[in-house]
């Protein structure tokens, strides 16, 4: 049969740039392999289907080309902003159904935010391997965040480098990077400097373990950076912008919103957004 798929960009920057998405409407009859061999054929960093839910508006299920993830930011900024964009939604806010629970979903206009859990974080004791599978030296990590785990959802291994520009002198050895991430249970590494270009941080992402290289915008990574950088009282603010896509090669350039909810200054809450486009549909056959 064919299938439907509709590519949208997620975190674009006017009409452009923003990390791919597959987003396929009333998935309610597929099982869960063939979920998996339309994104293995799609060939995006994540496919999101989407079928009724008796819990919340909309149940949402995410594969990437090799595996099925329980949250994806960009994936879920996507369908919302599609959903919306078919009046499929009238509302302010609505909600999703993942394999992980539920989480409330909020539009900014015609921007669509996406609710996480309040960050986890576990330190790190040996970050040797981690550096060199990224062709770096230790000596250029930042000496006040010191790379760690952290979790709103997903978990990533959170790499902060001392400068911008060492963003783009990264030569990663995908074979390494999966390994590690694998043994610490994390979709993959999140590398990261702070900038004053407008951005708070850019950003790398690199989850080959998931068959992901490198993508151009990840949500739900973000959004663990931005409470990171808050608890650091390096950047004391409660909205973030984080930059992504500018070293990939093609670059394409992402931003992502994340917006802090505090109390007694503890992060309760966060949710990350962005404006989103639909860039084509294709039919896959299954």
């Amino acid at each position: 049969m064919n299938i439907s798929l509709n590519v949208i960009k997620s975190f674009s920057i006017n009409g452009t740039g923003g990390n791919p998405a597959g987003v396929v409407l009333e998935a309610d009859f597929l099982t869960a392999a063939q979920k998996q061999e339309i994104a293995r054929k799609a060939g995006l960093s994540e496919t999101a289907f989407v079928s009724e839910s008796s819990v919340s508006d909309f149940k949402l299920e995410f594969f990437t080309p090799t595996k099925q993830i329980p949250h994806c930011g960009h994936a879920t900024i996507a369908t919302f902003w599609y959903l919306k964009s078919l009046s499929k939604i009238s509302a302010d806010n609505s909600s999703k159904e993942t394999i992980d629970g539920t989480r409330k979903i909020i539009f900014h206009g015609d921007e669509p935010y996406m609710e996480q859990r309040a960050a986890r974080f576990e330190s790190l004791e040996n970050v040797t391997d981690i550096v060199r599978s990224l062709g770096l030296k230790e000596s250029d990590l930042m000496k006040d965040l010191p790379p760690v785990i952290g979790n709103t959802g997903n978990s990533f291994l959170l790499i902060g480098v001392d400068d911008e520009k060492k963003l783009g002198l990264i030569t990663p050895d995908f074979n390494a990077i999966a390994k590690i991430t694998e043994g610490s249970n994390c979709v993959g590494y999140y590398v990261f400097a702070k900038t004053d270009s407008g951005f708070d941080a850019q950003t790398r992402m690199f989850a080959p373990g998931y068959g992901i290289n490198e993508e151009s915008a990840t949500g739900m990574a973000a959004g663990p950076l931005a409470c990171l950088l808050f608890n650091s009282g390096s950047v004391d603010k409660e909205t973030y912008i984080i930059g992504q896509g500018n070293f990939m090669s093609p670059p394409s350039p992402s931003r992502i919103n994340v917006n802090l909810h505090i109390e007694e200054n503890t992060i309760k809450s966060l949710s990350a957004g962005g404006k989103a486009y639909l860039d084509e549909t294709r039919t896959i056959q299954v």
